[in-house]
């Protein structure tokens, strides 16, 4: 109980935590930003991240509908297959997003800021293909698991959260950062689910 507990207080505190720095970053120089942005990144990882690879070990990811007393998902073959289909695209979303950060932007994830707006490669058909593959990655690895607790957390937690993060503060803190051109970016490229062509 005290690792769901940890849970419901992490993302407690990376949404205050978005709140805070959303209503800062509106203002915030270039500079202010990148440390802002910081923050907002050890609030995911400390928030979210750890959290639930906490609960990978303790309880186990299979024992946390136990402690909740919910009934594991179905063990069917097809939704396990979906769940493994989930989890590799969003794993292969989020390794081919930090390749074109790091080779374009000179940035790489949440460790090390762009310098420059990144409008290649996935990032010509989806402002945030990291996070949709995290989201991916987290809905896949929870059927992959059985947890009906990892998919309802996060379907109604995780995702709207990180979500919330991304519209009220991200978005801001990269037009602080890069200025017009991001706007214009952000102007023909969808936030998170790509243009079928």
């Amino acid at each position: 109980m005290e690792t769901i507990l940890l849970q419901g207080a992490g993302a407690t505190a990376f949404l205050v935590g978005t709140l805070y720095l959303g209503s800062r970053v509106r203002r915030a120089t270039k500079e202010e930003a990148e440390w802002l942005s910081r923050v907002s990144h050890a609030l995911f990882w400390g928030g979210l991240v750890a959290p639930s690879l906490l609960a990978a070990v303790y309880p186990g990811l299979a024992g946390l509908d136990a402690v909740v007393g919910l009934s594991p998902l179905p063990s069917h073959g097809v939704v396990r297959g979906a769940g493994w289909l989930a989890f590799a695209l969003g794993s292969a979303l989020m390794v081919a997003s930090m390749r074109a950060l790091k080779a374009v932007g000179s940035g790489l994830a949440a460790f090390k800021l762009t310098r420059q707006i990144v409008a290649v490669d996935l990032y010509q058909h989806v402002r945030n293909p990291m996070s949709l593959g995290f989201y991916l990655y987290c809905l896949g690895g929870s059927v992959v698991a059985g947890s009906s607790y990892l998919l309802l957390g996060t379907v109604f937690v995780i995702i709207p959260v990180h979500l919330f993060n991304l519209v009220y503060f991200e978005e801001h803190e990269l037009k602080a950062r890069h200025g017009d051109p991001y706007e214009a970016y952000r102007g023909r490229v969808p936030l998170l689910i790509p243009r079928v062509p």
